[in-house]
């Protein structure tokens, strides 16, 4: 396999996605809600993942109106599809990190209006560790291309432990970071509003919002651990990495409200993610042997998700024709 990493991105295309980055994280946190404690409703939810989505396919229409001026059509139609495809992985394996998440609050009792500020810092986080991860990942690969077959190895251990396993929930109550915090902090019994530390008594306390931020930046890496080397089986030019990786969790709090509100009607979908952990992980260890198509990888990543939606919600409907009939 060649181990060229020559990326497309010039020094104006990097600085013009961070700018787009920079504008959207601004609409997201302050103009979004007007940046107030709220509940936020399935409809703006929903609204917002559109635009979040349509943001991210106008990047790259726009990145193929630029290669196919300055370079070949070819070329553009190669990154482009580079990009949507690993778009939308980095974007379908996301909904499990949301699913998590969705525990997290559930275990600690979050009301929906307080968890605004929590996925703020969540989103943060993962922006910022995902780039240090991609760009880590870029320079090993440069260095040491057998490391794609661990990435590939690992991604295939964990879609087939994730199939196996699928109906399992992490234990919060026996969570080693969470028993830690509390024999190192003093912890408050109850919320205080968005605060994470109060001070009583001349003594500072952590509250319980404390250790959901902690769980969920945690989350964060864990579930980076999974998705990035997925994108290496796409791509290894860094700015498609990046681009791809960044615009899939920038709309990801829209993503959370947006899925808190219909969780239960995709029940099928963690099987549809962890094929696609299983596909790309298989992909990554047949690079050398043979190269599955972009075009190949992008449909079938879309029929696993897509047919996971849909069976989960022929499940459902199933489900409710019986219990009618009872």
């Amino acid at each position: 396999m060649e181990t060229n990493l020559q990326s497309i991105g010039t020094w104006w295309m990097w600085l013009s996605f961070f700018a787009i980055v920079i504008v959207m994280l601004f609409i997201d946190l302050f103009l979004v809600g007007g940046g107030k404690r709220h509940r936020v409703s399935f409809k703006e939810a929903a609204s917002w993942s559109i635009v979040w989505v349509s943001v991210s396919f106008l990047f790259a229409a726009g990145l193929w109106w630029y290669l196919d001026s300055a370079f070949t059509r070819e070329l553009a139609n190669t990154k482009t599809l580079e990009f949507i495809t690993g778009y939308l992985i980095e974007k379908s394996l996301a909904i499990d990190n949301v699913f998590v998440w969705l525990m997290i609050f559930s275990y600690f009792a979050i009301p929906l209006e307080l968890q605004k500020r929590v996925l703020i810092y969540g989103v943060f986080g993962a922006i910022i560790m995902r780039t240090i991860m991609i760009f880590a990942g870029v320079w090993l690969i440069s260095q040491f291309h057998w490391i794609l077959y661990l990435f590939g190895a690992f991604l295939l251990f964990t879609g087939v432990k994730m199939l196996r396993g699928n109906d399992e929930e992490p234990d919060l109550d026996n969570n080693r970071m969470i028993r830690w915090l509390r024999s190192k902090m003093r912890v408050t019994s109850s919320l205080d509003g968005e605060r994470f530390f109060v001070v009583k008594e001349g003594l500072r306390y952590a509250t319980p919002l404390f250790f959901v931020l902690v769980l969920v930046e945690f989350s964060d890496i864990i579930f980076a651990v999974d998705s990035i080397p997925a994108i290496f089986a796409i791509t290894t030019d860094p700015f498609i990495l990046l681009t791809s990786n960044i615009f899939a969790i920038l709309g990801l709090r829209a993503m959370y409200f947006l899925v808190a509100n219909m969780a239960d009607r995709f029940s099928l979908l963690q099987y549809g993610l962890a094929l696609v952990l299983i596909f790309i992980g298989t992909k990554m260890l047949l690079l050398d042997i043979y190269k599955i198509p972009i075009a190949v990888s992008l449909a079938v990543v879309g029929l696993l998700i897509g047919g996971s939606v849909v069976l989960s919600l022929l499940k459902n409907r199933r489900d409710e024709s019986k219990s009618s009939d009872q």
